[in-house]
């Protein structure tokens, strides 16, 4: 079985990327294509460093079957570079922030580029209302589809 990790990345790790890290160990544990994805999330900045993923976050995750529960904001290491496969920034300003870590990662992808194919930012939904949330996950969803599609016909290969 092919392994691959997988690390989202947004600002400070309690709406985006642990919305995106929810979404994609759920499709991961139910497709069952002979794939071992190991997924995290970290943010860029520091300010919710131990802190769980944002309530609304947690609300509309529950409500779609994914469980957010066990996560805890923490912020991207340049060993995270080193050690997964893919990451995956929400925007621009995030993709930026991880190339300075390490301006030779070739690892390094916006979400929107790699996900979607569609070079979309993910919006942060954080001053926004619970439906902006809702807008994201399904963003999100989406994008974590195609990805895990592409993983496993690239495994299938």
């Amino acid at each position: 079985m092919k392994r691959v990790s997988i690390l989202f990345v947004c600002t400070g790790n309690i709406c985006r990327s642990p919305l995106a890290e929810g979404i994609m160990a759920h499709l991961a544990a139910e497709t069952g294509i002979g794939l071992d994805v190991v997924v995290d999330s970290a943010g860029t900045d520091g300010w919710h460093v131990g802190d769980p993923p944002d309530r609304r976050s947690v609300i509309v995750a529950k409500r779609h079957g994914v469980d957010l529960s066990n996560q805890r904001a923490r912020r991207v290491t340049p060993d995270d570079i080193e050690s997964f496969d893919i990451i995956l920034g929400m925007d621009r300003t995030h993709v930026a922030s991880l190339r300075r870590l390490a301006p030779e990662a070739r690892n390094v992808f916006l979400f929107g580029d790699r996900a979607l194919g569609t070079g979309e930012y993910i919006a942060d939904p954080y001053y926004g209302s619970e439906r902006d949330f809702e807008q994201v996950y399904a963003r999100l969803l989406t994008g974590c589809r195609k990805l895990l599609a592409a993983l496993g016909a690239d495994n299938a290969s």
